[in-house]
């Protein structure tokens, strides 16, 4: 009868409440700043009544501009949060592809053309660090062109001011009507970041079995004793 041997892991804190927190907060701020602006870019339904009562588009786009307002907000409180980290969140981390052996180890292991599993050196893997790093970039522009499209229709009070601070970078982009394709393309690129993202974590947590999925949830993560 063959003995069966059971792997000796370790419980470790990968993410501290803050992070997770901040995590769940973009995640969902992002999947209602994406269908409101789907719809505001292409409307896809209408409401019955008197034209005079019809006031959905704006509602969507009082919605829309809320939550983006929500996400400025936790992006600089995310990037805040970086300088202070309190386990292994800080910017250091988004380092990890500078090591370009364990970069290659990582594309060979998860195109399968090696079994070999790169080093956990980082909180991220190298292509991972440049995943969530382009993510922060994305975040960034996307909240950049979306208050330039904010600010554009006013010139007082606090919107008119941050618009004169950003007319700049509308000019440097070639307008608005520039700045509102840049926003529309940068919100697909959100679209095929979630779905890649998604899959990745669960291909992570199948193969390397540490709880990946569920550690943004309770923070702990079961690393394997090597014996």
């Amino acid at each position: 009868m063959k003995e069966v041997t059971m792997e000796k892991r370790v419980s470790v804190t990968e993410w501290s409440a803050i992070i997770r927190v901040l995590h769940w907060v973009m995640a969902i701020t992002i999947f209602v700043l994406i269908g409101t602006g789907f719809y505001l870019a292409r409307p896809f339904m209408t409401i019955s009544g008197e034209t005079t009562d019809k006031f959905l588009m704006n509602n969507i786009r009082l919605v829309h501009v809320l939550f983006g307002l929500f996400l400025t907000f936790t992006f600089f409180w995310r990037v805040y949060v970086g300088f202070f980290p309190k386990y292994h969140e800080g910017w250091k981390q988004f380092l990890a592809f500078t090591d370009w052996k364990n970069l290659l180890k990582q594309v060979k292991f998860y195109t399968l053309l090696s079994t070999e599993k790169p080093e956990h050196t980082y909180l991220y893997g190298p292509l991972q660090s440049i995943a969530y790093g382009g993510i922060f970039l994305l975040i960034f522009f996307i909240v950049l062109t979306g208050l330039i499209l904010m600010g554009a229709n006013y010139d007082t009070g606090i919107t008119g001011l941050i618009y004169v601070i950003l007319r700049p970078f509308e000019t440097m982009m070639g307008g608005l009507v520039t700045v509102r394709y840049i926003h529309h393309i940068l919100n697909w690129l959100f679209v095929l970041f979630i779905f890649i993202h998604i899959y990745m974590a669960f291909w992570y947590d199948v193969v390397y079995k540490e709880g990946t999925v569920s550690s943004i949830i309770n923070g702990r993560v079961f690393r394997k004793i090597e014996e």
